[in-house]
């Protein structure tokens, strides 16, 4: 079953194209407001995502990024969601967009988006705000723990896939 992003205003009326697309993490609206909401801010693990479909991404990597990458612009310039993707290692040649936000860990290694993942997390003045997609249990565990909600990446892939 695929997961729903409810979006509702406080007063329990659903938003319009006018409203900014604001959610809590939980689906809720905030009580700040009649027509406030909260954003759901994606920490997309990139390759767990790109991993999902069996379409020989293995064969060029770097296409497969820019893939979801364009995906993701598309998803989120359709819906007002607020992205940000994080590979493994930086995508040659970079990748740039205005929509989204494409990051990268420092250092190319095994775990290392992860670990970069957690970072943002740890920093985030709002991880209760943040949705986490991966399908590394390991990961996950850590972004529960630290108060974000996580989403799989198989479901994650066919929420964007429309």
């Amino acid at each position: 079953m695929r997961s729903v992003n409810r979006r509702v205003r406080a007063d329990g009326s659903a938003p319009t194209r006018s409203d900014n697309r604001r959610v809590r993490a939980d689906g809720s609206a905030p009580m700040t407001g009649v027509n406030s909401l909260v954003l759901v801010r994606w920490l997309v693990d990139g390759m767990n995502v790109i991993g999902t479909r069996p379409d020989a991404w293995w064969k060029d990597r770097d296409a497969a990024m820019l893939r979801l990458v364009d995906m993701l612009e598309r998803w989120a310039a359709a819906d007002g969601e607020h992205v940000t993707v994080v590979f493994e290692r930086p995508p040659s040649p970079p990748i740039r967009s205005t929509v989204i936000d494409v990051r990268h860990a420092p250092k190319p290694k095994a775990h290392a988006a992860d670990d970069e993942i957690i970072g943002l997390l740890r920093i985030d003045p709002d991880p209760a705000a943040v949705r986490v997609v991966t399908s590394d249990r390991w990961l996950a565990d850590r972004a529960w723990a630290a108060g974000a909600s996580v989403e799989g990446a198989d479901s994650f892939r066919s929420r964007i896939e429309g």
